[in-house]
């Protein structure tokens, strides 16, 4: 991915929520995400967006947050958006637009293929920026879910995308089901009407749809029975019911 064109992308998404989420003066409203507000939701963010910068500077100390992530378990993140959600809105709010802005400056700052921890694995800032994204993204869609206005779909989408795609083994490992051999097809339509494709013309695994339905399909914030999405191939339909880009 290019460096400067998925950085630009993750400062517009936050800055695009910003908008929104401060001319919400309710902040208690509830979000789709069972428990959750959207001050749930921002405090999520800025969580994330801090830990992310404490992995990239200080990888050590960053040791002690996968501790009580493993400690913790399935409680882990609603606890963090809690303790989060418990503070002001000015003070949140603040929070997450200086943390976003300083693991954005560190990500351009840092060689693209350097490695550092993160949840079960390694990644790179190649590989965090878009990730930062889709998360702020799928939050924001919750958000905008809350409030009834609607999600204007933008270019950024093939960053969210592209991580679906590369997220297919991840989703049938998540239910315990081995990645299929064959070759997948999956052709979205962007919103300016383009077409965004990955894999070989003649897969037999085919996907089909908007690129906004397969992005909410991927990040679990639809069904794939509510969207527009088609699979053609077994292995393709069971892709689209079990797909995710994150455990």
């Amino acid at each position: 991915m290019d460096d400067a064109g998925v950085l630009s992308a993750l400062v517009a998404e936050g800055d695009e929520l910003d908008v929104l989420v401060r001319a919400v003066d309710d902040w208690s409203v509830p979000t789709p995400a069972p428990g959750w507000t959207v001050a749930h939701q921002i405090a999520h963010l800025a969580w994330a967006d801090a830990n992310a910068l404490s992995a990239l500077r200080t990888p050590e100390a960053f040791g002690a947050e996968l501790g009580r992530a493993e400690a913790e378990g399935s409680g882990y993140a609603d606890k963090a958006a809690a303790a989060g959600a418990a503070t002001s809105r000015s003070v949140l709010l603040d929070e997450w637009r200086a943390g976003r802005a300083e693991l954005a400056a560190a990500l351009r700052d840092t060689p693209w293929d350097h490695a550092f921890p993160w949840y079960m694995s390694e990644v790179t800032p190649a590989l965090m920026a878009p990730l930062r994204l889709m998360e702020t993204w799928a939050h924001g869609q919750d958000v905008f879910d809350a409030v009834g206005v609607v999600h204007r779909p933008t270019d950024r989408l093939q960053h969210v995308a592209s991580l679906g795609v590369l997220g297919r083994a991840l989703s049938f490992a998540a239910v315990g089901l081995p990645e299929p051999a064959d070759p997948f097809r999956v052709e979205l339509t962007a919103p300016d009407g383009r077409t965004w494709v990955w894999g070989p013309g003649a897969a037999a695994q085919r996907v089909q749809g908007g690129a906004v339905d397969f992005c909410l399909c991927v990040t679990r914030r639809r069904p794939w029975s509510d969207t527009n999405m088609t699979a053609t191939g077994e292995d393709a339909q069971i892709w689209l019911e079990v797909a995710r880009v994150f455990l």
